[in-house]
């Protein structure tokens, strides 16, 4: 039977014997915030040293991450604390993990009440500086990087941060109406731009009417909404993956969408600074083909295809899906703040979301006379329904190299790119394709149980040339795949080195370990508090890691990933922040004992192949430009420096345009590659005109694409030394 990894019996077994001896409530005292949240905090750090993969020790370390995790993300761009403030603080930078122990919120209370104060008196300070106009004319300068910035020394330069802030993001506002009015008087000569003074002014009043959404949402925020954000201060310093949901934050974690639907196919969640937050992007969407949204970004503005953006910060979650939801093939606009500081204007089509793009499917790829087939993996996707009647990415990928080996295809590559993993099964199903039976990965719990997960498939499926494409997507369980591979010496690896995220996740209902006497408390102590009858909603969810993927050679794909055989260039490769190599508290990478496999009959010449590669990679005009790209990104990750001064300010955004612009002549030019569907598909892709148009577009953005049409130049050198070597034999032959 098909499931997904379960936490352990034993972990379960173990809390509940942990509960069973001891008192989890504290004293609940007479306020109902103070009862639910030191509930919390005891189960919590109980489901943490039981049920972790690893826990860690909860000293000083611990709890020194713990402060400056709760800090930065109260406060990231520090303008709320002041230096003051962090000095009173720091006291407690050392105690945390004791607090932790005695069941104390000592330092949360002390750092809410605050948090608090400073933002009463911040919300002072946008109308007083608003209230006058700007010139952008002097020589003045902002820091964008909140890691770079000190905070504030006092109140008067607190007041100044704040002017500089606003200041930037007014004369950011006043270039998008100026260049608004410019485009008008181009488009008729009859139109009289308005003049500088009128523009300064509304982009003044708009940046005020962000700020009022913001501090709006700043005040929604109750002393629970902050009590998760500092309690996942403490679950993000156990590992990047380990996540506390509060009761709501969990219902809208089980929502599932079903059907399909008119958008970009973009989650959204609202962030406590405010900001708006991409959660997720879902495979096969609008945005998910348009590629540049990504999760983590900030959306910053949304337009409507070419009119003026509208400021989101501060904007309810659903005001701003409002304004991104629109009809179909209508272009919407989003500013975006990447995850690495750097910023884009993503425009993107609205199509329908259909959950049918999310499955596996293949073309035919010729290239200098090969027929090279392709196999588009999103996700390693199951129906975990137990009704079996859904769709497993294991036989469908099955499905589609049958299909390619009827079509007589000289060698196969399978697309892992952005594919952030998924069913565990499948995947050791998908590896047993092409290896047959043997090991695929090796899983360990705490304690270094370890279990060996092989392929049970008697004999390959396929057994000529393959590649896998993989970039800094790919993740989990396309790490195990191209992993496997490459440990057999089963396939070439091409693209950048992957995601580094060897670890899985359980998620853990809390409630089941609070006894009814300890809810009793809590809804008696609200109801004191509140007056009324208070609902019991539950304290909420845990996400826990529980288990580590190894190798069958015994490496961790954990924080290392994979690193491709032949690598690419890629936008982002100089980026320290990508990946999970970018936060601390990720698990370390090790080794464990190799499983007993054995190396495929024929691997690839990777270094003729590499060497091959690496000329026409340096002759291709498009990795040219990608490499310009990511020196571009690098240097304006390591400098947020932003000027003020109108002139300086618009010949920064220039620089970015040019080389988009650049990127847009480079896909306009022929490929060498011609992109065509399977035969056994042509019923299926002519369905309907929409399915018709879906599949064009599918298709011409394959043929676009410039990793992929490297990788078959890599497959066809492959092919050829094949040819030219070794003869398969019949057993190995199609």
């Amino acid at each position: 039977m098909r499931n997904k990894i379960l936490i352990p019996t034993l972990i379960i077994t173990a809390l509940a014997v942990f509960f069973s001896f001891r008192y989890i409530g504290g004293d609940s005292g007479g306020d109902s915030n103070d009862a639910e949240h030191k509930t919390i905090l005891n189960t919590v750090m109980a489901v943490l040293s039981q049920g972790h993969y690893a826990p860690r020790p909860i000293d000083d370390a611990f709890s020194q991450s713990v402060y400056d995790k709760t800090l930065e993300s109260l406060d990231y761009e520090k303008r709320f604390f002041l230096q003051s403030d962090v000095d009173n603080l720091s006291a407690y930078r050392d105690k945390i993990d004791d607090e932790i122990k005695d069941n104390s919120l000592e330092f949360f209370d002390k750092v809410n009440s605050l948090f608090l104060q400073r933002v009463n008196v911040s919300e002072g300070y946008y109308k007083t500086i608003l209230s006058k106009p700007f010139t952008f004319s002097s020589n003045e300068e902002i820091e964008l990087d909140g890691k770079k910035m000190s905070y504030a020394k006092n109140e008067d330069d607190m007041k100044a941060r704040w002017e500089k802030y606003l200041k930037y993001r007014v004369l950011a506002k006043y270039i998008d109406l100026k260049n608004a009015e410019d485009k008008k008087a181009k488009d008729s000569t009859k139109y009289k731009p308005r003049d500088f003074a009128t523009l300064e002014k509304e982009a003044r009043e708009t940046i005020g009417k962000v700020q009022d959404r913001f501090f709006k949402r700043l005040k929604k925020m109750n002393d629970n909404d902050r009590f998760a954000v500092f309690m996942n201060s403490i679950t993000g310093s156990e590992d990047p993956h380990t996540d506390f949901l509060p009761p709501e934050d969990k219902k809208r974690f089980d929502e599932m969408m079903s059907g399909s639907f008119i958008g970009i196919g973009a989650s959204l969640q609202q962030q406590e600074d405010g900001k708006i937050k991409v959660a997720s992007i879902i495979t096969g969407s609008p945005a998910w083909k348009q590629g540049h949204l990504k999760a983590e970004d900030v959306i910053e503005k949304v337009a409507q295809g070419e009119q003026t953006p509208v400021d989101v910060e501060g904007m309810e979650t659903d005001e701003v899906v409002k304004l991104i939801r629109g009809p179909k093939d209508t272009e919407v606009r989003l500013s975006v703040k990447h995850n690495d500081g750097t910023k884009e204007v993503v425009p993107i089509i609205r199509g329908t979301v259909d959950y049918e793009d999310a499955f596996a499917k293949s073309a035919i790829i010729e290239n200098h006379g090969k027929k090279i087939g392709y196999i588009y993996l999103p996700e390693f996707y199951a129906d975990f329904s137990g009704n079996g009647s859904g769709h497993y990415s294991g036989k469908d990928v099955a499905a589609e190299v049958t299909k390619l080996k009827a079509e007589n295809v000289d060698g196969i590559v399978l697309d892992l790119r952005n594919n952030g993993g998924g069913s565990l099964t499948d995947v050791v199903d998908m590896a047993g394709l092409f290896v047959g039976k043997g090991p695929v990965v090796q899983v360990r719990a705490s304690g270094n149980q370890s279990v060996t997960l092989k392929s049970q498939e008697s004999t390959p499926l396929y057994t000529g040339p393959l590649a896998i494409m993989v970039n800094n997507g790919s993740a989990s369980a396309s790490e195990i795949m191209a992993a496997a591979m490459q440990d057999y010496g089963r396939a070439v690896i091409i693209g950048t080195n992957t995601f580094g995220k060897g670890t899985v996740q359980k998620l853990v209902a809390l409630d089941q370990f609070v006894n009814a006497s300890m809810r009793d408390q809590i809804i008696a102590a609200f109801n004191r508090a509140k007056g009324g009858e208070a609902t019991y909603d539950g304290i909420g969810s845990l996400k826990l890691t529980i288990q580590k993927f190894y190798r069958v050679n015994g490496g961790s794909t954990q924080l290392k990933g994979v690193t491709p055989d032949i690598i690419l260039p890629d936008a982002y490769e100089q980026l320290d922040n990508i990946g999970e190599r970018r936060d601390k508290a990720a698990l370390p990478w090790d080794k464990i004992n190799p499983s007993n496999y054995k190396i495929w009959d024929y691997p690839p010449a990777l270094a003729a192949l590499r060497a091959n590669s690496k000329k026409r990679v340096e002759a291709n005009e498009t990795f040219k430009i990608i490499k310009q790209t990511g020196d571009r990104l690098k240097i304006q990750q390591d400098n947020n420096i932003m000027p003020l001064n109108e002139a300086k300010f618009v010949a920064k955004q220039k620089e970015s345009e040019a080389l988009s612009k650049k990127i847009e002549e480079l896909d306009k030019i022929a490929s060498p590659i011609t992109v065509q569907n399977l035969r056994s598909d042509m019923s299926r892709v002519n369905m309907d005109s929409s399915s018709r148009t879906k599949n064009n577009e599918w298709l011409k953005a394959l043929k676009k694409d410039v990793y992929i049409a490297e990788t078959t130049n890599v497959l066809n050198d492959w092919i050829t030394s094949t040819a030219k070597v070794v003869k398969m034999s019949p057993a190995q032959a199609e």
